[in-house]
């Protein structure tokens, strides 16, 4: 158990500003995270250095495409987080809970074994996933930090529903974030995962302010945020960004509390990728249908297939210095 950082107290409650639930707590009581308890007036995390989850991924799993390709990444997890999304993958270890040890199940590890293990496997990165992680905020950044002293990029796989004063802490220790913009309608996000859409548009455009490497994905279920509306809404929110903003369209594949939907055709993580290209991005990615041709980058000015992928696979890498080794165009991303 490890004091909590970025909370206010008063009369024996806090108010937790680690993200944008911002959690009013009363003592003995937790937050929605159900990983960080209010005892007698002070906020305290549940899960530091407590991993439930320790893997080395090749870091286009995150996905990251952009990023350090062809690399390791060190990814871990705690238990816990803010989201509760009806077709959460990870459910087994998001969901804690209300009286559940989120410890449970767990292995204590300490900044300096993950850093050691990350070098000792010849990752380039440590990957905070699996869940959200700013719900470990405490013991991620604390890796950071030393990941940083090490040479080791950090990366966040998150629901971007960290707060501002959040975000800008760990922006500087970051290299890289893909952010989930898991639908562009509020009442999606009201209904499917409790929150709300603002918060997360918010991150996407203050981290990328902050010169942190921003992917996003969008895993489409059908019938449910795979509208041409909505697809072009997200596409035209990301290109008034930056059209270099690299877009994960990923295939949904029943789990959890949605196990009777329908999994994503083919066709229409096709027309994802047609719009999101029609509205001027760049970098528009299929996922989760491996070898559907949508996994390569193209140069943007003369397209040519810069790096070919299969599923997490790098078949061919023909960046040169991170341009296109046939017309010299700057490729964007994070490559050396």
């Amino acid at each position: 158990m490890q004091k909590a950082r970025l909370y206010t107290s008063h009369d024996g409650q806090v108010r937790c500003n680690l993200c944008c639930h911002h959690c009013r707590i009363k003592t003995g009581r937790r937050g929605l995270c159900r990983v960080r308890e209010n005892r007698n007036g002070e906020l305290y995390s549940l899960v530091y250095g407590k991993l439930v989850a320790e893997h080395i991924d090749p870091v286009e799993k995150k996905p990251l495409f952009h990023l350090f390709p062809g690399s390791l990444s060190y990814s871990i997890s705690t238990r816990g987080c803010n989201f509760h999304c009806l077709h959460c993958q990870n459910a087994s270890i998001s969901q804690v809970g209300k009286d559940d040890d989120p410890g449970r199940f767990c292995v204590d590890r300490s900044p300096e074994q993950v850093v050691a293990a990350a070098s000792a496997a010849g990752c380039r990165t440590i990957s905070y996933t699996y869940v959200e992680p700013t719900i470990f905020f405490e013991f991620a950044y604390d890796c950071c930090l030393l990941a940083v002293e090490n040479n080791i990029g950090n990366i966040f796989v998150s629901n971007g529903y960290m707060s501002e004063q959040t975000t800008r802490l760990l922006a500087p220790v970051l290299t890289g974030i893909n952010i989930d913009i898991k639908s562009f309608r509020d009442d999606f996000y009201k209904s499917v995962c409790g929150a709300r859409l603002q918060p997360v548009l918010d991150s996407v455009r203050l981290m990328y302010e902050l010169g942190v490497w921003v992917e996003v994905t969008t895993l489409l279920i059908p019938g449910r945020n795979d509208s041409t509306a909505e697809l072009r809404d997200i596409a035209a929110f990301l290109a008034g960004i930056d059209s270099q903003i690299p877009w994960h369209v990923t295939a949904f594949y029943p789990t959890y509390k949605m196990i009777e939907e329908p999994r994503t055709p083919l066709a229409t993580l096709e027309r994802a990728r047609e719009i999101g290209l029609a509205a001027g991005l760049s970098h528009v990615y299929e996922g989760n249908i491996p070898g559907s041709g949508g996994e390569n980058t193209r140069c943007p000015a003369c397209e040519m297939e810069v790096i070919t992928r299969r599923g997490f696979t790098i078949l061919a890498n023909r960046l040169m210095g991170g341009a296109c080794p046939s017309c010299h165009a700057a490729i964007a991303g994070v490559w050396g």
